[in-house]
């Protein structure tokens, strides 16, 4: 533990922002596995509404920095395509 106050404030701001950037990633990760699963039964209304939510939680966490802006449009193309492909059988 450091014994300077800025240090020590740094610590805690640290700690805080850890523990709100890991419950949203586990927020996002839940929200995929969620759609995926809906997806995955072939429940076309569910999983067009957990789509939406999903891309939304990707959107937020690139804009926000918690994941590159790169991945969260790769894996929105990945999740349109499962939606698209379950809408059409």
């Amino acid at each position: 533990m450091p014994n300077i106050k800025s240090a020590i404030k740094r610590v805690k701001t640290n700690d805080k922002r850890r523990a709100h950037n890991v419950a949203i990633k586990s927020a996002l990760r839940t929200a995929i596995k969620n759609f995926e699963a809906k997806a995955a039964a072939g429940e076309v209304e569910a999983a067009t509404a957990l789509y939406s939510e999903a891309s939304k939680k990707l959107d937020k966490a690139a804009s926000k920095g918690l994941i590159h802006k790169n991945a969260a449009s790769r894996q929105k193309s990945r999740l349109a395509k499962q939606l698209n492909s379950v809408s059409a059988s």
